[in-house]
């Protein structure tokens, strides 16, 4: 069997509160992501699902265990090292876009290389941009756009360096159901590709859209179950059309 691309091992999270107070986000936690995996993190707020994709994504770091990377264990690496891994191997898709307002979608998507030694950023963001379906949205503002349209933007800005692993936080958590779709099959294309996808959620219906689902609660992996029917997103979508244009 091909070596795992994610490894958590035995993790625990234990923020220290203040005053002598402890929360415990993650409890003893193990699990194995393979490679070309689409699988969604589920559990309620505060269960401890964005904690470990924040793990996973070399935002933090574990209080005990270890989280490898393609054979590298992160908790050994400097800040530096986390950094370079977070910008070269993973992209990230959160839930509230975080677009900078008074810059164009194209100049959101560039914004991870602006301090790179990468040519034409322009045309890889303009390239990004193309692959959600916004290549005729190149100088709009955020504003000027629609919640879907944004995080379309934030999901470009996630491919521009071409990452192996896509990590989105609730992407559908602030979209009405059509844009939910947009964004779902766009998830499921990437995956298709061959990019790893792990995305948190909290709806059953969206997780549903994945290959395997996980659930957290209370910090603990509780269920780990193989989805052999996803929902088609795309198909939804189209259903979703067919019925607007009826009514």
């Amino acid at each position: 069997m091909n070596e795992a691309l994610i490894k958590v091992e035995n993790v625990s999270k234990i923020y220290n509160k203040g005053g002598g107070s402890e929360v415990i986000a993650l409890d003893n936690v193990s699990l194995e992501v393979f490679r070309g995996e689409f699988v969604a993190l589920m559990g309620a707020s505060g269960s401890g699902k964005s904690s470990l994709l924040n793990l996973i994504g070399c935002l933090d770091k574990a209080t005990s265990g270890n989280i490898l990377l393609n054979g590298t264990n992160t908790r050994e690496l400097g800040d530096e090292e986390m950094a370079r891994i977070r910008n070269s191997k993973i992209g990230f898709v959160f839930q509230s876009f975080n677009l900078l307002p008074r810059t164009t979608a194209r100049e959101n998507v560039e914004l991870p290389l602006v301090y790179s030694d990468k040519r034409g950023i322009s045309r890889l963001a303009q390239e990004a941009l193309e692959a959600v379906g916004l290549g005729a949205r190149l100088h709009h503002f955020p504003a000027q756009l629609s919640g879907g349209e944004q995080q379309r933007v934030a999901i470009a800005r996630a491919l521009i360096n071409d990452p192996e692993i896509i990590l989105a936080d609730e992407p559908t958590g602030n979209l009405d159901l059509r844009s939910s779709y947009e964004i779902m099959a766009i998830l499921q294309k990437l995956n298709s590709q061959g990019r790893t996808v792990i995305l948190v959620t909290h709806e059953q219906d969206v997780a549903e859209h994945t290959k395997r689902i996980i659930r957290i609660l209370d910090g603990a992996m509780v269920s780990d179950e193989i989805n052999t029917a996803p929902r088609k997103a795309e198909s939804e979508l189209n259903k979703l059309t067919a019925k607007e244009v009826r009514t």
